[in-house]
C-alpha cells in the first residue's frame, strides 16, 4: 500500500524528534530522552501512557534517527520464536555490523512472563535495545527485572493545544496531509475535535480525515467542515480510562478520597467518569458502603444505613437509574461529618491480637452452656447490666493483661450516643 493511501493518522506521524508534538516533560531539548535520541545513544526504555498519546510515533522517530538495526513486534501476535529470530539476526555481523538492534515491542504488557524473561539476557548485554510501549502500569504488568534494566518514561494524554497543533499541521501539509484539498474549516472546529478526542490524537486525525473525505463540495467547490459535521465524524468522546486498566484504580482512589475529604462535586465527577467508562455499579456501591463505615463511622451512623440501602437498590434496579442511587449515597457520605475511630480501633486491636500475649478471657464473662461448668468458674460473678440503674454496671471485660487498653477513642465530630 502506498503511503498516500494510508490513514491520515499514519501519514502525519513525525519523522524527526523536532517534529514531535507534546510530551515536553520528557522531550524538551534539555531533557534526557531528547538528548539520547539526538545523539543515537539510546538505552532500553519503556514508554507508559494512554492510547493515542504518541508512544508509537516516538518509536518511529527513533527508528528514523538511529543507525542501529530497527525491528518492530506486537506482543499480541509475537512469541519467543520471534524474539530469538531478532536476536540471531542482530548477532549476524553481515546483516548487522553494529551487533545491536533497537526492538520496539508494542503492547509489551501482553507478553507473558516466559516471553519477557526471554528478552532479559539480551537487554542486559546490550544486544537488544528495548523500546516497550504499554497502556498498563508496567509495575504491575512488566517483569520487574526487565523494568530494572530499562528507563521508564510516563507519557501523558496530549493537551488540547497539542491536538489542535497536529490538526492544523494536517490541514496545511500538502504532501502528507490535507493541504491539497479545498477545505473551508469553520472557526473553532479543530478545538472542538480536540476536546472530543480526549487527548487521543489518532481519534482526532481520523475524525478530520472522515469529515474531509465524506463531505460534499459546496457551490464554490469547497469542502466545508462545520462543528456539526465534525461531531458526526468523530467517535463518541472517549472515556478517560479503561475500566480494566490501571486508570481504573486511579479513578476509584480519587472517588473514595473525595468522599473522605467531603468534596461532593469531585465525588460526582469521579462517579460520572466511572459510569461513563462502564464501571460495574455494584463495585461503586460497595466502595460507598465501605467509606460510610470506615470514614464516616460513628460521626453519622445513618450514612451506613443510606449506603447499604443504596447498594441493595442498585442491585435490584440496575442502570441507568442506578446512577441516581449512587449519586445520592455518595454525596450523603461526602457531606457527612467524619470519624475513623472505629476503623483505627479495630486495626489496633487486630494488631495486638496478632502480635501480643493478650491473656485469657475473664471467667465471669465466659460462656457456661453445660451443667457443671460453673463449678469451674465459668460465668460466675457476671453482673447482668439490665439489673442495674441506667442498664450499666462496672465490671471487668478485658483480660488482665489488656486492662487499661484503649481502642475506641471518640472524637468531637461523633454523635453523642444516648
Amino acid at each position: 500500500m502506498s503511503e498516500s493511501n494510508m490513514p491520515l493518522a499514519y501519514r502525519m506521524c513525525p519523522t524527526t524528534i523536532d517534529e514531535y508534538v507534546g510530551q515536553e516533560h520528557i522531550l524538551s531539548k534539555d531533557k534526557m530522552l531528547y538528548r539520547l535520541i539526538k545523539a543515537d545513544r539510546l538505552s532500553s526504555i519503556i514508554l507508559w501512557g494512554p492510547p493515542g498519546c504518541g508512544k508509537t510515533s516516538l518509536a518511529r522517530v527513533i527508528a528514523k534517527s538511529t543507525k542501529n538495526r530497527f525491528e518492530k513486534l506486537n506482543a499480541v501476535s509475537a512469541g519467543v520464536s520471534d524474539i530469538k529470530r531478532v536476536v540471531d539476526e542482530s548477532k549476524n555481523l553481515l546483516m548487522n555490523p553494529s551487533g545491536r538492534t533497537v526492538l520496539f515491542i508494542d503492547e509489551i504488557h501482553r507478553f507473558n512472563k516466559l516471553q519477557q524473561d526471554a528478552l532479559l539476557p539480551y537487554v542486559e548485554n546490550g544486544t537488544i535495545i528495548l523500546i516497550g510501549a504499554t497502556t498498563e502500569n508496567p509495575y504491575f504488568s512488566v517483569n520487574k527485572a526487565l523494568i530494572s534494566r530499562s528507563t521508564l518514561f510516563k507519557l501523558e494524554p496530549l493537551e488540547n493545544k497539542h491536538v489542535v497543533q497536529v490538526l492544523e499541521n494536517a490541514l496545511s501539509n500538502k504532501e502528507k496531509g490535507l493541504g491539497s484539498y479545498e477545505l473551508k474549516v469553520e472557526d473553532g472546529v479543530t478545538e472542538y475535535i480536540a476536546e472530543l478526542s480526549g487527548g487521543d490524537v489518532r481519534v482526532a486525525l481520523n475524525a478530520l480525515e472522515i469529515a474531509a473525505l465524506t463531505t460534499e463540495m459546496n457551490a464554490n467547490g469547497e469542502i466545508e467542515i462545520t462543528k456539526e459535521i465534525a461531531a458526526e465524524c468523530i467517535q463518541k468522546k472517549k472515556a478517560q480510562f479503561d475500566k480494566n486498566g490501571d486508570s481504573h484504580y486511579d479513578n476509584i482512589s480519587a472517588f473514595i478520597k473525595s468522599m473522605r475529604g467531603g468534596d461532593a462535586d469531585a465525588v460526582l465527577f469521579y462517579l460520572a467518569r466511572a459510569l461513563y467508562a462502564g464501571e460495574d455499579p455494584m463495585f461503586l456501591a460497595r466502595r460507598i458502603v465501605i467509606c460510610a463505615s470506615e470514614d464516616v463511622g460513628m460521626a453519622n451512623s445513618n450514612a451506613l444505613v443510606v449506603a447499604n440501602a443504596a447498594m441493595q437498590a442498585v442491585h435490584q434496579i440496575g442502570m441507568p437509574e442506578a446512577r441516581l442511587l449512587l449519586a445520592h449515597a455518595a454525596t450523603y457520605v461526602a457531606r457527612s461529618p467524619k470519624s475513623n475511630a472505629a476503623y483505627l480501633g479495630i486495626n489496633q486491636a487486630l494488631s495486638d491480637v496478632e502480635n501480643k500475649d493478650t491473656g485469657t478471657i475473664p471467667m465471669h464473662i465466659r460462656n457456661a452452656p453445660a451443667e457443671g461448668m460453673e463449678d469451674f468458674g465459668y460465668g460466675v460473678g457476671y453482673k447482668y447490666p439490665h439489673d442495674f440503674p441506667n442498664h450499666e454496671v462496672e465490671q471487668q471485660y478485658l483480660p488482665d493483661k489488656m486492662l487499661g487498653t484503649k481502642y475506641y477513642v471518640p472524637d468531637e465530630t461523633e454523635e453523642k450516643l444516648k
